[in-house]
């Protein structure tokens, strides 16, 4: 019955009397949702009222709080790994190149663990899940499986669910409520601990939020980046704003892809296909998840385009999360390095033994 009590606590748009949630009723309400014990109807309403009022760090630490009490997390303890915790649900029309950039990354000597899924509704857009699976390296539902491949290869993907199966009961509420709720920012925040992370976030206020709940769950090093698509990915025509955590400060960030003769007069793109069936999104497009990896293997491969541009931009961001580089630019040219010696092709062939 908590869901309850806390829908009178936040009242609604004709009442004076609602307020934020507390960060312990916060976690108390969504383990009440993890465990079973609300209903789909409730659990709706919870998140509508949320999305409605408008979320407070508080609240999203208390949710990921309770989600990583109940979830199995891998590499706990592992030093120097950086969490790369892009959008669940996907793209339209982006191409998911944290796939790329967390493969150049890998082998410039980081140790990363990408934090993913696919399938996610209401968008159900193509991931970097899709992505993996067209190169022949699927996505670990095994968090134990997760930690190897980050200690043998220095990549590793795990599914969300795959750490919390309660995950995959919501996606029903989800696909009903239709709109993006607090799970999509909880969800990418199942990491361990001790990890260094980096989060793409949507335009607008949100930033801060993402900043202050990363540094409000411990993390002493991160970035919550605004990228293409509310990814992690910078934009190759514009300044890409961003929050870096580094101990006790948030300092901003600033991305622009001209610094480092990476700019270019458009993003890369997905091709354009027909609308989705009714109940389907990008992701249930065959021809659209092939493009997406086949736009991936031609940056590994060494083609020159702006989804290679972005891909240096995107693992020098990782880079520098995983406080690997000082700079950027010294990040860029490390990727560069990786990308150029086949290094981050051979990461992903040893994934796939």
């Amino acid at each position: 019955m908590i869901l309850r009590d806390l829908l009178r606590v936040l009242g609604s748009a004709d009442r004076r009397d609602g307020r934020n949630l507390t960060q312990e009723e916060a976690y108390r309400a969504f383990l009440t949702i993890l465990d079973g014990e609300e209903s789909e109807i409730r659990i709706g309403a919870f998140l509508i009222a949320l999305r409605w009022k408008g979320v407070t760090v508080d609240e999203v630490i208390g949710f990921a709080r309770a989600a990583r009490e109940r979830a199995s997390i891998p590499c706990q303890g592992v030093t120097e790994l950086v969490c790369v915790c892009p959008p669940h649900d996907g793209y339209d029309l982006t191409p998911p190149l944290e796939v790329a950039a967390g493969l150049v990354a890998a082998g410039a000597g980081a140790k990363v663990l990408l934090v993913v899924d696919r399938g996610v509704p209401p968008k159900r857009g193509v991931t970097g899940a899709h992505v993996l699976e067209q190169l022949g390296a699927p996505m670990s539902w095994d968090p134990a499986e997760a930690e190897r491949n980050v200690a043998r290869t220095g990549f590793g993907a795990i599914a969300a669910p795959g750490m919390l199966p309660a995950l995959l009961g919501l996606r029903r509420v989800r696909g009903d409520v239709g709109v993006r709720t607090p799970l999509s920012t909880v969800e990418k925040l199942i990491v361990p601990a001790s990890a260094a992370l980096l989060l793409g976030s949507n335009s607008g206020p949100v930033l801060g939020l993402a900043a202050g709940t990363m540094a409000g769950l411990g993390h002493t090093s991160g970035i919550a980046i605004q990228g293409v698509g509310g990814g992690v990915i910078p934009s190759l025509t514009r300044r890409t704003r961003g929050v870096e955590v580094a101990g006790v400060h948030q300092v901003p960030l600033s991305v622009e892809p001209a610094d480092f003769g990476l700019d270019c007069p458009e993003n890369p793109e997905l091709p354009m296909y027909g609308p989705p069936e009714e109940g389907q999104g990008p992701g249930d497009n065959p021809a659209l998840v092939r493009a997406a990896g086949l736009m991936t293997e031609g940056v590994l491969k060494g083609e020159s385009n702006p989804a290679r541009h972005a891909t240096l931009l995107g693992a020098a961001i990782i880079l520098k999360a995983a406080r690997r580089v000082p700079t950027l630019a010294e990040g860029v040219d490390l990727a560069m390095k990786s990308l150029e010696s086949g290094a981050a092709r051979a990461v992903l062939a040893k994934l796939k033994i």
